[in-house]
């Protein structure tokens, strides 16, 4: 009987025990479940956070490149500003010298359908009414007429491009273009009579310097001519650079010798120098060139130089006279042509090249800072036939 009893109570036990052991595992089994769960849960939003993470990087190197991109683009339009704006200055200065040039060769082309020598002739008498000089006219249409049999041209339109390839030939003959500025000092002496834009050339070829971050000094070496010295300080104040001057009467060697000291002194890159522009007695001129001269090459040897000749193009052949004047009494390394944009007859810019064989190195062609442009030959005749 108690056998039996604890029997019996033995399974009752087993069977409690069964039932006690197996919640336990059961909840085990399910907290082992949801932490499985939990990790997969984490792991996949790490994934995504992962995800979102590489497509914000690769989103912001797409923008990056595409900032970059824009920048760059930003810089080629820029670019492309300053220079269209450049050559429409050129092209706007050249309107009246363009009607006198190529618009009456433009015409005669037209009348012609053939090309014979009363097209030459026609073409001949427009360039010397245009102040390009009688010697450098008949070199012109000599060359025309030799190239123009050579390469069988017989349709008058067709001479318009050869005539612009002998322009340019004349213009450019192996000159070296725009100023002798290096890494050494640079003098630039600039000469020329009274009235033609001497001091606002002298202004604004500091002006340009200055924009390219070069260090530039004035010299006011006209002292004979009344308020040449207030015109150039207010030129330095308007640019910005400072002018070295005497008295009005004092000795131009003595002006520039001074400036030369303080240019030397003080580190600077450009030391440009007003002279005298008196032409009545060609004498004092020559003796007073010579004394600039040689202060610069005693006190300064190592410094490149450079003499620029200003001539007003309005006034034609009278400058290329002017011209001849100052080449007998100094080396003139280069001519700056000015207000080129008031004159129909602007074929004088042929004849200083070819009659006098100087190189014409900036041109004035408008009232602004930015119009005394660096002359190339290409651009000036391009800009002269209405052409990019």
């Amino acid at each position: 009987m108690l056998k039996k009893f604890f029997s019996k109570f033995k399974k009752e036990e087993e069977v409690l025990v069964d039932r006690e052991e197996m919640p336990v595992l059961e909840t085990e089994t399910e907290v082992a479940k949801e932490t499985i769960q939990e990790e997969i849960v984490v792991e996949e939003e790490k994934i995504v956070k992962d995800s979102e993470e590489d497509k914000r990087s690769e989103i912001n190197v797409i923008n990056e490149e595409e900032v970059e991109e824009e920048s760059v683009q930003e810089e080629l339009v820029e670019e492309d500003k300053e220079e269209t704006s450049f050559f429409t200055r050129l092209k706007k200065g050249l309107s009246k010298t363009r009607m006198g040039i190529a618009d009456k060769v433009d015409q005669v082309l037209k009348a012609y359908k053939k090309v014979d020598e009363e097209l030459f002739e026609e073409i001949e008498e427009i360039l010397i009414t245009a102040d390009a000089g009688v010697n450098t006219t008949m070199k012109i249409i000599d060359d025309l007429r030799t190239k123009a049999k050579e390469r069988k041209i017989t349709e008058a339109p067709e001479l318009r491009g050869l005539l612009k390839e002998i322009l340019i030939e004349i213009l450019d003959n192996n000159k070296e273009p725009g100023l002798n500025v290096g890494s050494v000092p640079t003098i630039i002496l600039v000469v020329g009579v009274n009235g033609v834009g001497k001091t606002t050339s002298i202004g604004k070829i500091a002006h340009g310097f200055k924009a390219q971050g070069k260090k530039v000094m004035l010299a006011a070496g006209d002292t004979f001519r009344a308020a040449a010295i207030d015109q150039l300080e207010i030129w330095g104040d308007r640019v910005g650079v400072d002018v070295i001057k005497h008295q009005e009467g004092a000795d131009p060697a003595a002006v520039i010798y001074d400036a030369i000291q303080s240019a030397k002194s003080r580190q600077m890159d450009v030391l440009i120098c007003d002279t005298a522009g008196r032409l009545h007695n060609k004498k004092n001129l020559m003796n007073e060139l010579g004394k600039v001269t040689k202060i610069v090459e005693r006190e300064f040897p190592e410094a490149s130089k450079e003499i620029l000749l200003v001539l007003d193009a309005t006034t034609g052949q009278n400058a290329i006279q002017q011209a001849k004047v100052f080449k007998e009494v100094t080396n003139i390394s280069g001519v700056v042509l000015t207000k080129l944009d008031g004159t129909a007859k602007g074929g004088v810019v042929l004849s200083i090249s070819y009659d006098l064989e100087i190189p014409v190195k900036l041109i004035g062609v408008g009232e602004g800072m930015e119009d005394l442009q660096e002359f190339v030959p290409t651009d000036f005749i391009n800009a002269l036939f209405g052409e990019e």
